[in-house]
């Protein structure tokens, strides 16, 4: 995650433009983002790194456990589509570009030997 956070914070890297055949993927936000509590307002640092593109796609890391042996990395991604879209895609389909961004930027093969995820829900 360190490496992501360096990469995602880098001058640069907002406003930046990926492409996923020939889509433009462009960068308006990324940070390691924190969570406050609406209750007693306390807050949470560090609870893991946000990407937030153009169109309102989201990708979401975080780590859990305690250490980075055993850890599990967690990826959520969400995707926008307006009324007039294409809304009858499968989400595997519709989200295949933002899996690929994911995979990319979070360079998952390299740390866990893996290319595509154990669990989806």
């Amino acid at each position: 995650m360190t490496d992501l956070e360096r990469t995602v914070t880098a001058e640069g890297f907002v406003g930046s433009k990926h492409y996923i055949q020939d889509v433009e993927n462009a960068v308006v936000a990324a940070d390691n983002f924190s969570y406050m509590d609406p209750i007693d307002r306390s807050v949470a640092l560090n609870q893991g790194i946000r990407l937030v593109f153009e169109n309102g796609s989201r990708i979401i890391y975080r780590l859990s456990g305690t250490g980075s042996q055993g850890a599990t990395l967690r990826i959520y991604l969400e995707a926008f589509t307006p009324c007039d879209g294409d809304i009858h895609l499968s989400s595997e389909e519709r989200l295949q570009s933002l899996v690929t961004l994911a995979m990319r930027f979070g360079r998952v093969r390299r740390y866990t030997g893996r290319d595509k995820p154990t669990v989806i829900t």
